[in-house]
This record gives structure tokens, C-alpha cells and sequence, in this order.
């Protein structure tokens, strides 16, 4: 009678792995020794030690070839926060995330992490220092963050002591980075269009901003605790640069140091919120005859105008985790990897 030999503790895969979390995720960890099976959608580039499993996150027959022989699973797939397809939002971080559960299990997976997001607690206003027993929102910022927190439950619910199944959530808040293709790009965007001149709000609010190798850190310091006796089992963890920084000096410093104006006209928060609250009800209104896609949306005015940082003392106790880079080499060491986006360029 064949025995089935238990998969390596070595052995890993990456959810989503082409992308830019989950491709920093990828090169650390096989900097550290081990065996990386990257499954996503596309493959975006190639890296010794690494195999690559194109497929849909729904197919639960592609990702068991892609879990063959694992033991520990890293799900950061998850489309861009800023998209308005609500479809690909519920199929990607709700359906696509109960497939990846379904797949772990009958594969043997023994570890699952999951990325999810500090919004998942956050309704527009502030949040100082906030600690991971908040509720999470009743009225979540937008639609991406809804299924976040869908996502969210399912991973936690589904640790099990019986079944030999253990779970966690890392919620990361404000990841940035090399290579990132969200919030340099769209803000060298702005800045290039002239919309970054104006500061919402008085402009004192703190923020979170994390560096994607200490987001990369906390990922896998939590796998390497995640035991049966562990705390961290069905429990999520913030993991930031614990540096809040004020939301309008640290775009200052990114837009500054490519060579752009930093913003300096202060509107007024709730004028701006009530004007982005209008363009968004007109945008609902008029969705049948034309599509309109207003700069300002009520999330992103809220993002920009509101205190929401989040506390990492629980991190620190059950996994020893410290930030690895100090928020202003992140920003230089950001910075410096876009020279193409620099004025002129």
C-alpha cells in the first residue's frame, strides 16, 4: 500500500504571485530557501527555483496541480482596489477565495495565509491606532472592501484544529514600493495633469503607509509561527511601517523627490467630500446612458482626508515582527526606482 508522503515545510505557493505584492513575496522567499509554485492568471516574468501555473482562481482542478506536494499557501490575488467591476470583485475575492479553501483542504495544505487589507474595519472616518478587534464595517468604504471582509471571514472560519487546517489574515494598509503600479503612477498621473496642487481637509491627518519587503516580512514571520498551538491560528494581524505619517507629507515627499510641486491649497474636507458624494450619485444616475469616471470619489476623498492607522502591538507579541526598512529609506528607495516618472523624463 502506497503511503502519501507529506508535503515539504519548504514547499510553498504564491496566489497571485505575478503581482506586485506577490511578486516581492516570491523573491524573498526563495531567497530564503524555499520552493516556490507561483499560480496566477499571467505569468509576468521568470525566476529559477519558481514553477509557474497559469489559471483561472475559480478552477479548482488548476489549483490543485498547482498544490501538489505543498504545505503552505499564500493567497494575495485580488484585483486592483480602484476598478469598479463589482463582478470581478465578488468572483476574484469571494468565489475565487471559497475555491482556493475547498482546493488547500483536499490538496493537504496544512498553512493558509491571506492577504487582506486594514479597510476591512475603516468607514470613512477616523481610526487612531486601531487594533484588530474593531467590528469590522457596517458600511464598508466601497465595494472592493465588502468582499475583503467576505474574504476575510471565510479564511479565518475555516481554521480547524481537527482538520490539521490553520489559518491567518495580514492586513497590510497603504503597501508601496519598486515596482508598484497603483500609487506613484496614478500620482505622478494627477501631478502631470495638474490635479495635485490642492491639500483636502487641514492636512494634519496620520496615516499608514507600508513598505511592500516589510509587508513581504510580516507574510512570512506569520507562516513561520503558524502552528496548532500558535495564537495567530483564525486571527488577523496589521502589519505597517508603525510611522504614521501625515497623508499630505508623505505624497509631498514622493511627488518632491520626482521632481513635481508638492500640494499647497487646503480645501475644505467636507466640501470636497459633499462634491465627490454628488459626482458619484450622478455617475449611478447616468450609468445607463454614459459613463463618467470622476477623479474625486467619496472613498478616495476619505482616504485623503481622514485619520486611519492602525496598531501592530499584537504582530510584535505573537510573531516578533518589526518593521525591516524605516519609512524614509522606503520613500528614497521608492523614489529612486521610477526614474522614468520624474518631471522631464
Amino acid at each position: 500500500m502506497a503511503t502519501r508522503v507529506r508535503p515539504s515545510s519548504k514547499r510553498c505557493a504564491v496566489i497571485g504571485g505575478s503581482g506586485f505584492l506577490g511578486r516581492h513575496l516570491v523573491e524573498r522567499l526563495v531567497d530564503k530557501g524555499y520552493s516556490v509554485a507561483v499560480f496566477d492568471i499571467r505569468q509576468s516574468y521568470e525566476l529559477p527555483g519558481v514553477t509557474f501555473h497559469q489559471g483561472d482562481l475559480c478552477d479548482k482542478q488548476a489549483l490543485l496541480t498547482a498544490l501538489k506536494d505543498v504545505s503552505l499557501v499564500f493567497h494575495c490575488a485580488s484585483p486592483a482596489p480602484f476598478s469598479d467591476d463589482r463582478a470581478l470583485f465578488q468572483r476574484v475575492n469571494v468565489e475565487g477565495t471559497r475555491t482556493v479553501i475547498q482546493a488547500c483542504q483536499e490538496a493537504g495544505v496544512q498553512k493558509l495565509v491571506l492577504t487582506s487589507s486594514a479597510s476591512v474595519v475603516f468607514e470613512g472616518t477616523d481610526i487612531k491606532n486601531g487594533k484588530e478587534d474593531l467590528p469590522y464595517a457596517k458600511k464598508p468604504i466601497d465595494y472592493y472592501t465588502e468582499t475583503k471582509i467576505q474574504q476575510e471571514k471565510l479564511v479565518l472560519e475555516a481554521c480547524s484544529k481537527e482538520k490539521g487546517f490553520f489559518t491567518v489574515a495580514i492586513r497590510p494598509h497603504g503597501i508601496f514600493g519598486p515596482r508598484d503600479p497603483q500609487l506613484v503612477p496614478i500620482l505622478v498621473d494627477s501631478a502631470r495633469q495638474g490635479k495635485m496642487k490642492f491639500i483636502i481637509g487641514d492636512g494634519s491627518n496620520l496615516v499608514d503607509f507600508t513598505f511592500v519587503e516589510n509587508v513581504v516580512h510580516g507574510h512570512i514571520l506569520a507562516a513561520e509561527h503558524l502552528k496548532p498551538d500558535s495564537p495567530l491560528c483564525g486571527k488577523a494581524y496589521h502589519i505597517t511601517n508603525d510611522e504614521p505619517i501625515r497623508f499630505w507629507d508623505f505624497m509631498s515627499q514622493v511627488l518632491v523627490g520626482l521632481g513635481y510641486d508638492a500640494p499647497r491649497y487646503h480645501l475644505p474636507y467636507t466640501l470636497v467630500y459633499g462634491i465627490a458624494l454628488l459626482l458619484w450619485l450622478l455617475t449611478v444616475l447616468l450609468r445607463p446612458l454614459v459613463t463618467i469616471k470622476p477623479t474625486f470619489t467619496p472613498m478616495r476623498v476619505a482616504l485623503a482626508g481622514t485619520y486611519h492607522y492602525y496598531s501592530c502591538a499584537r504582530a510584535k507579541q505573537d510573531m516578533g515582527y518589526k518593521p525591516l526598512v524605516s519609512l524614509q529609506e522606503a520613500i528614497t528607495r521608492t523614489v529612486a526606482s521610477y526614474p522614468h516618472l520624474r518631471k522631464g523624463s
